[in-house]
């Protein structure tokens, strides 16, 4: 990673500038069997969909606030990148009656309605897949984002120093975000090719840079898992071993 970073999208352009073929977010779901591989060019252009889609159709500015109600999964990781290159505000699990616009996964759509913005909905299906019937009152994500441009220009310059995390009470902007990824990263010995597994949620600091922003900020990668309680010591072990896991965060 480049000393001059300063957001997470730069954090995110320069491993696309590094090693584009090498995997960046590795998820599974230890309750459906679900397994996703994403490059870090998988998840950029998955990035660049969903910034384009934020900025243009749902007109979301640099400023704006997101509450993002959706738990730890590869698909909330492309929110969180998504955020930072519009400039908006990401209040994960935050009050969408606070909100200038809210995306919600299937098990927070009534909380989502208190959004008086845009709603998106995620289905957080196998694939990437669709609701068989959207939600009343919000667009499907997997309906809107595949003819979305794979570049994202943002209209406005991000501002590494205006709000851009809101977690567990606490708000952070770019420039600290990355600034605490990096600290986190050495504090758990992360360095470039490390492979973090991680189970913790993405409720509260400690699991979104476990989760994302501390591999991202090391050059490595993340094994996300979802219920991974459900999976056992000997199911764990063995992940660890075919996932070629250099770190546990548990």
């Amino acid at each position: 990673m480049n000393a001059t970073d300063r957001t997470p999208a730069d954090l995110l352009r320069s491993a696309l500038a590094t090693d584009p073929a090498r995997p960046l977010v590795t998820f599974y779901d230890d309750a459906t069997g679900e397994r996703v591989e994403l490059s870090v060019a998988t998840f950029a252009n998955w990035v660049a969909k969903t910034a384009n889609l934020l900025q243009g159709d749902l007109a979301a500015e640099p400023g704006d606030r997101l509450a993002l109600l959706l738990p730890a999964h590869w698909q909330s990781a492309v929110w969180l990148l998504a955020c930072s290159s519009v400039g908006v505000i990401a209040d994960v699990q935050g009050d969408p009656a606070d909100a200038d616009l809210v995306v919600s996964g299937p098990d927070a759509l009534e909380a989502a309605r208190a959004c008086s913005g845009e709603r998106v909905a995620l289905a957080l299906r196998p694939l990437g897949g669709r609701f068989p019937q959207a939600p009343e009152g919000f667009a499907d994500y997997a309906v809107e984002v595949p003819g979305q441009g794979d570049r994202f220009a943002p209209f406005a310059p991000v501002d590494p120093d205006a709000p851009a995390l809101a977690v567990g009470g606490a708000e952070l902007t770019a420039a600290q975000l990355v600034a605490r990824a990096r600290e986190d990263a050495a504090g758990l010995g992360l360095t470039a090719g490390s492979r973090l597994l991680t189970g913790r949620p993405y409720d509260s600091w400690e699991g979104l840079s476990a989760g994302l922003f501390a591999p991202l900020a090391a050059g490595g990668s993340v094994v996300l898992c979802r219920h991974l309680e459900q999976l056992g010591e000997d199911g764990l072990a063995k992940r660890v071993e075919s996932e070629r896991v250099t770190n546990t965060v548990v």
